[in-house]
């Protein structure tokens, strides 16, 4: 609790004296779960890790953002501090965000944690990204990144890119302690890498039909691992040098210091995806299809082993004059091939590699993609959370799910939003359930700003799930929250 007030009156003292504004906002949330055994799925997930599965639980959240421009806005700093007070089985208080952001014309150096996500999408209508959601708590970081369309020059913005290189550091370890069971796996000291980019074709302001192409990588490396496989007292020391850092950012396998998988294979937890989007802009629409592949480590990063059917297809429709209907998403998500079921490294006896039986975000030395129990990725694939056995993997990342979300604004004081999801769940290729499980989870969600009280909203939302995954369960959200700006 020390270390949280001291990071949050720094953000704050660093605000105060260096923004010609502040941003800030004051929330109270509180959800309860009126009949199950778990909170509805559209409750806990794709909320930054602020979800829980828990029958009751609250929050207050105060955050502040501050920015200050130089140099006719060539050079910016933006600070932000935030602060969570949860309370669930027993009160506690963390940072959700503390970063600063330091820009320079199509530049940006962001250290902390902040809250992203996932590109090219929707992230209030979407399931989530399949290599980064949204979905789990951020991660600390160091980033350097082009965050916007930047126009190539001499293309008369017909050619433009984006992207982003981070480095940062897992901080659940204490919480792993706590959910981990005595001799099961757990880390300690990981690191975060990520890396994107992304190339658009086209010039919306000439022509309405554009084209975008993005390949993003991300990795765990380094750190210790203790109860490898589940194996009391058996741990290793992953290295940290600068060569690992290195290793990651190019992938590739592992020397002498490395182990198992990582020697064999490639070193750290490796996964990412491939991203295309194809948008028509219109002046009163705009339709975007998108398609989203996902590969683990480097099989299926290109068609090594067939076409691919890791998967999320969607379409977005805006319709920016139509009050009742302000966006649709349709989506298909497919994630139950994982390249097919066997995998082998060369051996003396089988010299023959077989790179298939992904395991998606799961891995056997690390625990897998997840921060505080919460998958990084697409939350159709079940987070630990939810595991009653005390470890930390994914039962269930064999999915196949159909989802539709909608949102609109009625009116200038009152706003809604629908997200509604089928999916059928096969388990792990290596823990089959023994029949497929269904589930469909829905919630609608509508958020009052009364005229009276300028800053104001109060969003209220009911979620509900049915099937045989998460069982049956019904449960209610409301939030009241207060926003301004205070100038100097």
């Amino acid at each position: 609790m020390r270390g949280v007030l001291l990071a949050v009156l720094g953000m704050l003292y660093m605000c105060v004296t260096m923004a010609q504004e502040i941003h800030y906002k004051v929330e109270f949330n509180a959800a309860a779960v009126a009949d199950g055994r778990n909170a509805p799925f559209w409750h806990v997930s794709n909320r930054q890790g602020l979800g829980s599965i828990d029958g009751f639980c609250s929050y207050t959240r105060v955050a502040v953002k501050g920015r200050h421009l130089h140099g006719n806005g060539n050079w910016r700093v933006e600070f932000c501090a935030d602060i969570v007070l949860m309370d669930e089985q027993a009160s506690r208080a963390f940072i959700q965000q503390s970063y600063t952001d330091i820009g320079y014309k199509m530049f940006t150096l962001s250290i902390g944690q902040k809250e992203r996500w996932s590109c090219l999408k929707n992230h209030r209508l979407t399931t989530g990204g399949l290599t980064e959601s949204g979905n789990a708590r951020p991660v600390p970081q160091v980033r350097i990144e082009i965050p916007r369309y930047w126009d190539i020059f001499g293309t008369k913005g017909w050619f433009s890119v984006r992207g982003h290189i981070a480095y940062g550091w897992f901080t659940d370890e204490e919480w792993q302690k706590d959910f981990v069971a005595t001799g099961k796996g757990r880390t300690v000291g990981v690191r975060y890498h990520s890396k994107a980019g992304y190339f658009k074709i086209g010039n919306e302001r000439r022509f309405p039909l554009t084209y975008e192409l993005g390949l993003e990588l991300a990795a765990q490396f380094g750190g210790t691992v203790y109860n490898m496989h589940n194996e009391p007292r058996r741990y290793f020391h992953n290295p940290t040098g600068i060569k690992d850092y290195w290793k990651v950012f190019v992938p590739m396998k592992g020397d002498s210091d490395y182990h198992g998988m990582d020697k064999a294979n490639i070193a750290g937890n490796q996964l990412g995806s491939w991203h295309t989007a194809l948008t028509w802009h219109d002046n009163g629409w705009l339709l975007r299809a998108y398609y989203e592949h996902l590969f683990d480590d480097h099989s299926q990063m290109f068609w090594e082993y067939g076409l691919w059917k890791e998967q999320l297809v969607g379409m977005e429709l805006k319709l920016r004059s139509c009050k009742w209907i302000d966006c649709v998403v349709i989506e298909y998500f497919n994630l139950k091939n994982h390249s097919g079921p066997i995998y082998h490294d060369s051996s003396d006896e089988i010299p023959d590699q077989i790179s298939c039986g992904d395991d998606n975000y799961n891995h056997s030395w690390y625990n897998g993609w997840f921060n505080y129990g919460m998958m990084i990725g697409n939350p159709l694939c079940t987070s630990p959370i939810y595991n009653t056995d005390g470890v930390l993997t994914c039962y269930n990342n064999r999915v196949e799910a159909f989802h539709f979300g909608i949102e609109g604004a009625p009116t200038k004081r009152l706003e809604y939003r629908l997200l509604l999801t089928k999916s059928n769940n096969w388990g792990t290729y290596s823990h089959p359930f023994t029949e497929i499980k269904e589930n469909i989870s829905g919630m609608i969600e509508l958020t009052y700003s009364p005229k009276s009280l300028k800053g104001w909203n109060v969003r209220a939302s009911l979620a509900f799930d049915n099937g045989n995954l998460h069982g049956n369960s019904t449960g209610g959200m409301v939030s009241i929250s207060k926003r301004g700006i205070i100038k100097f």
